[in-house]
């Protein structure tokens, strides 16, 4: 989410509130039927009322017998018929702008997401930023559907029943009008405590699904070192320490809760004894007399209670607020994450595989730190190098900054133009990535394949798994409607990458980037998609990330990145002995 035209930092309120902007005509449609619904509320109160005193009239002989005007009964009907359609046209316009700021704000969300790239890991696990996804963007449900409409009803709903009661008893209205700051008092005092402790089990409930991701991921070696009943005994712990907290917050909840009826009820009984003692004309200072007629002392009190509801119910939604704040304090970080954006935006077509050329290239880190030291490279178009170093000394933030994902210092280009110039997206759509984990998702081997060609027909996929050497396997099962479990479970690690190489077949792309490719393989499947690389990759400018160079001879030469700050990047040309040198 963008910030606003100045540089002062929005507090999660604020930020609720800015993304309920597009649903704003929705929340005043539902506000305004709340009004004709209150409205009705006092016609329907004053017609009981005059229909019970016509009732007592005929029972003290007054009038000859109850037989109440037909208007009135009419009118009852249709208030009690009205006011429900109402509340439900409320509730539809609410359940709709929920899912709408919930879908716009999940939206945002993934584009971040995207836009960070490999970088996303600097802000939690991938656990943690699903659950953010998911379960934190959920949480403001109660927020857009109830408490923001009815933050608005607490105030206009008892304003215009206290101007009724007004003119019925001035002293009547004057004690419901003293007696009500007492609700939101102690809502806000007990609330605070509850919003804190929300915002904890947020926290707790995205490292919880962070753990439990990790955990999943890693089930195969836990298995081989008989590590499971460990790991079941750490969710079993960490679940029960989370339902432990939960039952904290519900205390919390049902106190305020209990805490607001019980004033709501005292206020009540307040304004029923004023009511009572007058009408048997026993008040201290109108003593025989009745300030109050039966009529309207019972319409006071058929509409005492309305005024305290909507003060009631937003004391029940002050936890929703409160919950969606903390849900909102988490997701922050994520939607203000600064990602690099490429100045021009200059729309990139290749015609062929690109030339690269760096000259002095670095890539800044936290506190300045540098990355990657200067590197100067160049490769033609249509080459293929490897790039090798130790740990941390910028293989993967080269690559991020040829995807387009950090800044650097320097000149880099691509085809003579320089790449922070290029429009990120554009450029993008010329890449082919891979890296040690393929993009597999659950489904079926098809529908993976469209991901990187949603256009792509049947033979075009059947063609490039023949491509890669997939379809005689897959067609011995189901065919392209194979299904795939949870990270492409059905296949082995290389038979994974194998169909991530047809993703990049699809795409067409005439730049592969490679970071670890065969990191998680063992040597003869490794050995195997190297040699898949050198016949795949003819005719595109490849670079690839590998600690291995073992069956990657046929590499155009090898790019050694130095570990020191101060160092320098060295070539070394493939040759007929292979890439030794760059190894030593």
């Amino acid at each position: 989410m963008p910030k606003g035209a100045t540089d002062e930092p929005l507090d999660p309120g604020q930020r609720l509130r800015r993304c309920l902007t597009p649903q704003r005509w929705r929340l005043r449609g539902a506000f305004l039927l709340a009004l004709g619904g209150c409205i009705l509320l006092i016609v329907q109160s004053w017609l009981l009322a005059s229909i019970f005193a016509h009732a007592i009239l005929a029972w003290q002989g007054e009038v000859a017998r109850f037989a109440p005007p037909v208007a009135w009964l009419a009118g009852l009907a249709a208030c009690l018929v009205l006011r429900p359609l109402l509340q439900y046209g409320r509730e539809v316009l609410t359940r709709v702008a929920s899912r709408g700021v919930r879908a716009g704000l999940r939206g945002q969300l993934l584009e971040s997401l995207g836009r960070l790239g490999p970088a996303r890991r600097n802000l939690g696990s991938d656990g943690a930023l699903g659950t953010q996804v998911l379960e934190h963007i959920d949480a403001l449900d109660g927020y857009v559907s109830r408490y923001h409409v009815q933050r608005q009803l607490v105030i206009a709903v008892p304003l215009m029943l206290v101007l009724v009661v007004s003119l019925l008893s001035p002293l009547a209205a004057g004690l419901m009008l003293l007696t009500a700051p007492l609700v939101p008092l102690f809502m806000v005092l007990v609330g605070r405590a509850a919003a804190e402790a929300s915002q904890r089990q947020l926290t707790a409930l995205a490292r919880l699904g962070g753990s439990f991701l990790d955990l999943a991921r890693g089930m195969a070696t836990l298995k081989r070192l008989n590590a499971t009943s460990q790991a079941a005994r750490r969710i079993a712990d960490a679940s029960e320490a989370y339902r432990s907290r939960t039952l904290g917050v519900l205390r919390l909840a049902f106190l305020s809760g209990a805490v607001l009826e019980f004033f709501a009820a005292l206020a009540i009984a307040l304004v029923a004894l004023y009511l009572g003692l007058g009408l048997l004309g026993l008040l201290p200072w109108a003593q025989g007399e009745v300030p109050v007629p039966y009529q309207g002392a019972l319409l006071i009190l058929l509409l005492a209670p309305e005024f305290y509801a909507p003060l009631r119910q937003l004391g029940a939604d002050y936890h929703a607020r409160a919950e969606a704040e903390g849900a909102m304090q988490e997701l922050i970080p994520l939607l203000d994450a600064e990602t690099w954006q490429p100045s021009d935006g200059q729309a990139v077509t290749l015609d062929g595989p690109p030339s690269i050329l760096c000259r002095g290239v670095t890539v800044a880190g936290e506190g300045g730190r540098r990355r990657l030291a200067p590197l100067d490279f160049e490769s033609a178009g249509g080459e293929r190098w490897l790039v090798q170093g130790e740990s941390g000394c910028g293989k993967s933030s080269l690559l991020e900054a040829m995807l387009g994902f950090v800044p650097y210092e320097g000149s880099l280009c691509v085809d003579g133009r320089e790449l922070s110039s290029l429009s990120r997206e554009s450029w993008q759509r010329h890449l082919g990535y891979l890296g040690q984990q393929p993009p597999v998702m659950r489904g079926s081997v098809g529908d993976n394949l469209r991901l990187a060609s949603p256009e792509a027909g049947k033979v075009a996929l059947i063609a490039v798994l023949e491509q890669v050497g997939l379809w005689s396997l897959l067609a011995a099962r189901e065919g392209l409607d194979t299904i795939l479990g949870e990270r492409g479970k059905g296949l082995s690690g290389g038979q994974l990458q194998r169909l991530a190489l047809a993703q990049l077949l699809l795409r067409e792309a005439p730049l592969w980037l490679f970071d670890e490719p065969t990191a998680h393989l063992d040597p003869d499947s490794a050995r195997e998609l190297h040699g898949l690389l050198e016949r795949l990759s003819r005719g595109r400018t490849v670079i690839i990330v590998s600690h291995e160079a073992e069956g990657l001879e046929w590499v155009d030469g090898c790019l050694r990145l130095d570990d020191k700050p101060d160092g320098r990047s060295r070539l070394c040309p493939s040759d007929a002995q292979g890439l030794l040198p760059c190894l030593e």
